[in-house]
């Protein structure tokens, strides 16, 4: 890997790492997005699991005393049962099919809340949610909005929510780094960034996580609801377009 495409990956992290702590979803979104534009579909899935998995880990740590562990238990264990589901159809996604699942996965944040009956804080709605926002997420890559929607209707704060969300997609992504990772362990050529950069890039995103947090304080809840939702539609379109260029292209 070339030195300006290693400083990419580590700048991303630590920018997507500080949105993320801000609003929970966004930075995986956005960074599944840049890592697509520069490594393989496989490789990029690995990176950003492990990315993610640190960004996510971290806030998690750093918001525990907000966690509910108990939606997080029953999330975990819907994680397990996709994570094996989806290992064994083994399809990994174009870059045009990606870019559109990106793209489109923002729209949810858009559906009305009278058409969602949704709610993280029940325990069989917090294992729905597991099982398929893991399934979401390891075929595009992210699930951030998905997740969002499990959330709406609850009475969490804004930081019970980014630190519940956090510890949830711990089981999500560590199914992604599992999934898509065993295949090309050892090798050659697979696109996956030597271990010198991830070495770079997850320091970065710890010290983008705490960054976020720190945003996250000055905020107010219904700041945090709004800008939630405007940034993922935007990067979605964004997405929305370079899925149609690709196509066009082919």
């Amino acid at each position: 890997m070339t030195l300006p495409l290693a400083a990419f990956v580590a700048v991303a992290a630590f920018l997507t790492a500080t949105l993320s702590g801000v609003f929970g979803m966004a930075g995986g979104l956005v960074l599944m997005g840049a890592l697509a534009l520069v490594l393989p579909v496989s490789a990029a899935f690995v990176t950003h699991g492990v990315l993610q998995l640190v960004a996510n880990g971290w806030r998690a740590v750093l918001h525990r005393r907000h966690v509910r562990w108990d939606i997080v238990g029953w999330y975990a264990l819907a994680s397990l049962i996709a994570g094996i589901a989806v290992s064994m159809v083994a399809m990994v996604p174009s870059k045009p099919l990606l870019f559109l699942l990106l793209g489109l996965i923002p729209g949810l944040t858009w559906l009305p809340k009278s058409w969602i009956r949704l709610d993280a804080a029940r325990p069989s709605q917090a294992f729905l949610s597991g099982l398929v926002v893991t399934g979401v997420n390891l075929t595009a890559g992210v699930a951030g909005p998905l997740l969002d929607i499990f959330f709406v209707r609850t009475e969490l704060t804004r930081h019970t929510i980014v630190a519940t969300k956090a510890a949830t997609q711990v089981f999500a992504h560590l199914a992604k780094i599992v999934v898509y990772g065993a295949p090309l362990f050892g090798v050659a050529g697979s696109g996956v960034p030597p271990v010198w950069v991830f070495a770079l890039a997850i320091p970065l995103s710890m010290l983008g996580t705490v960054v976020g947090g720190r945003i996250l304080d000055r905020m107010t809840d219904v700041d945090f609801k709004r800008w939630t939702r405007w940034i993922v539609t935007g990067v979605g379109g964004l997405y929305l377009v370079q899925a149609a260029q690709l196509l066009l292209a082919a």
